[in-house]
């Protein structure tokens, strides 16, 4: 039986050194009464906030530099708690790969949510196609990863820190322009969302698409 790689997530970001890095610096430093699923569950917290940010935001943008904060904390929640079951070989792997990605979902609906509470009106079907959009990518990973065995979240050198970086600098503009461009730049942001998928999508298709011709064309071989 081939070993779970749910664990071991496939490619590199543009981050990737820099986070090794503050992994190996920061690990160590952590309380030994921490276990890997505290910060798992954390992420619930942080989720939690974000939502109730999210009733108050529009009439306080300045709140956003609180989401921007539970982005950051989640960010490195989500960094130590697989690497912290991995150095003190404390680790739940399977229940982490699920509860992980389950919470980063989570999470994104939270943001998400943020974001549909402060917009004017009239923009509820971009939410709604973002969202989906979004979860596309999370789901198209999944799928990749059931048929692969091989965990991949980065494309083209972006990551999921790296759209962490992308929502903390929204929620900045945010804060000092206001949503007075949504209009514009919430259609934008979901197509080039969806031409991103896309592109995934068929990176994907064709990956697995030459995987099996290589399968079938070894079984020609053998039955001759």
């Amino acid at each position: 039986m081939e070993p779970f790689g749910g664990d071991k997530k496939v490619g590199h970001s543009l981050l990737t050194g820099p986070e090794t890095r503050l992994k190996n610096w920061a690990i160590p430093k952590i309380s030994p009464e921490i276990e890997t699923y505290h910060l798992t569950l954390t992420t619930l917290l942080w989720s939690f906030i974000n939502i109730l940010i999210g009733f108050e935001a529009k009439a306080h943008l300045d709140l956003l530099w609180l989401v921007s904060l539970m982005i950051l904390l989640q960010y490195l929640t989500d960094l130590f708690d697989g690497e912290l079951g991995r150095q003190r070989n404390t680790g739940l792997i399977k229940w982490g790969f699920y509860m992980d990605h389950f919470l980063d979902y989570i999470f994104l609906c939270s943001l998400v949510f943020v974001g549909y509470m402060i917009s004017p009106a009239g923009l509820e079907i971009w939410y709604f196609a973002l969202l989906v959009i979004l979860g596309g990518f999370m789901v198209n990973s999944f799928l990749a990863f059931g048929a692969t065995n091989e965990f991949q979240i980065y494309h083209y050198g972006v990551g999921p820190t790296e759209m962490r970086v992308v929502f903390i600098l929204i929620n900045t503009f945010i804060i000092y322009l206001g949503t007075g461009s949504f209009h514009i730049l919430l259609p934008l942001t979901v197509i080039l969302c969806f031409l991103g998928l896309v592109l995934n999508t068929v990176k994907v298709h064709n990956q697995l698409w030459q995987y099996d011709m290589q399968i079938k064309a070894r079984s020609k071989e053998q039955e001759r």
